[in-house]
């Protein structure tokens, strides 16, 4: 029986932003737009049309009546990249990296990566390392698998006809392009033929040396495992449509408790709330920051909901969620229980300036120096380092001297 042979398939759909909007509106000119109201990407469909990036939503609308304007927040596209990967993760394989919205990694068949770009509509590349399958996915077409999953000289050949374009892939800044560009150089293959040194001094020794790996066969060969998003939610359900902001409050009142008790001391990056309505389910997402509050995730949920005016249809349905579970991590020192350790005792036998203490004067200061300052772990006393500020102190006779010369100057109306 022969077994199918196993690639890294690279799945391109970037920008994540814009195929979200397109996904929603297929076979409509879409754009997306910044907070400030500008287009940052365009459909070729709307780019046909005369929308540029960085018109404004007024400008794009007069150039293209028909064009679908819309801002895509942050948490609202990673909520939707890490569905994606979750259901690439049930169906496909077992191993998924997604670290960037846009753009997947996964181990695939050759007919696995087939079913999943029509699946997807989206271009697929297959190869050996996750470089090479990215590349191939940058020159596939929607809905089409691009292999280069040969080896030596096959490999070699795929790559020498990579445009200039593409090698953003491999590290290379638009800054970077536009020199190479500006010198004539057209692929990889004009590239290749500079010598590494040569490369590294164009480039950067960062960005030479990393192109320089990449072409000696130093590539990243192994998709990390996936590991699957946990997520926490609660539901309640109402006798009675919820219309007004104060039964929304008592409902959330219901429901954020069991949650916070759930979470068991543990953080989350994302807050999710959905209102079932009889003419739908409208939901929102916002990024939380550490640490939680129980009281301002309650406000933070309200406003969320209101924004979707989901009041105004009524809501017959709540549901809140957390996802992005992490332990929160603390270092209270640079040992646990520090004076109880013989260790110290060691330490400062050897060494009596080794260790030190952190002393708070005011943590609300501007100024660094006012904020805190180091002193010794044993007697207390300032510990002065090369940073720390010098103070000089004026002595008793110097500050008493000070004092007369200044009620002379006001006497005499003589500025001191």
């Amino acid at each position: 029986m022969r077994v199918a042979r196993t690639f890294i398939a690279c799945v391109h759909l970037a920008p994540w932003a814009l195929t979200l909007v397109q996904r929603g509106h297929p076979g409509v000119p879409v754009a997306v737009l910044s907070e400030a109201r500008k287009v940052v990407h365009v459909s070729p469909e709307a780019a046909l049309a005369g929308v540029t990036v960085g018109m404004r939503e007024t400008a794009a609308l007069s150039r293209c009546p028909d064009l679908h304007a819309e801002v895509i927040t942050a948490p609202a596209a990673q909520t939707a990249w890490n569905e994606l990967l979750e259901e690439l993760y049930a169906r496909y394989a077992d191993r998924v990296e997604g670290r960037t919205p846009g753009t997947a990694f996964l181990t695939l068949t050759a007919p696995a990566a087939r079913e999943l770009a029509v699946a997807l509509h989206a271009p697929v590349g297959l190869g050996t390392s996750l470089e090479v399958a990215q590349l191939a996915a940058l020159r596939a077409k929607p809905g089409e698998v691009k292999e280069a999953a040969g080896a030596g000289q096959a490999e070699a050949a795929f790559l020498a006809l990579t445009p200039i374009g593409h090698l953003e892939v491999l590290g290379l800044t638009p800054a970077h392009l536009e020199r190479l560009r500006f010198l004539g150089l057209r692929g990889l293959a004009d590239l290749v033929k500079w010598s590494p040194a040569q490369r590294e001094a164009f480039l950067g020794v960062d960005v030479g040396k990393a192109l320089n790996r990449f072409l000696r066969g130093e590539r990243t060969t192994a998709v990390a495992r996936y590991v699957p998003g946990q997520m926490i939610e609660a539901r309640l359900s109402v006798d009675a449509p919820v219309h007004e902001p104060g039964e929304l409050d008592a409902a959330l009142v219901e429901v954020l408790p069991g949650l916070w008790t759930e979470l068991r001391g543990r953080t989350a990056a994302y807050l999710h709330v959905k209102a079932e309505t009889a003419l739908g389910a409208l939901s929102a997402t916002r990024k939380l920051k550490w640490p939680l509050d129980e009281e301002a995730l309650q406000r933070l949920a309200a406003l969320a909901l209101t924004e979707t005016d989901a009041l105004s249809l009524g809501i017959d349905r709540l549901t809140v969620g957390f996802s992005g579970l992490a332990q929160p991590s603390r270092m209270v020192g640079l040992w646990a229980g520090l004076a109880e350790l013989e260790v110290t005792k060691d330490v400062l036998g050897r060494f009596p300036d080794a260790l030190v203490r952190v002393h708070w004067l005011d943590p609300f200061s501007y100024v660094t120096d006012a904020q805190y300052e180091w002193v010794d772990w044993l007697t207390g006393e300032v510990r002065a380092t090369p940073m720390t500020p010098p103070r000089v102190m004026p002595t008793r006779a110097q500050r008493h001297d000070r004092a007369v010369q200044g009620v002379l100057a006001f006497f005499e109306a003589v500025s001191p």
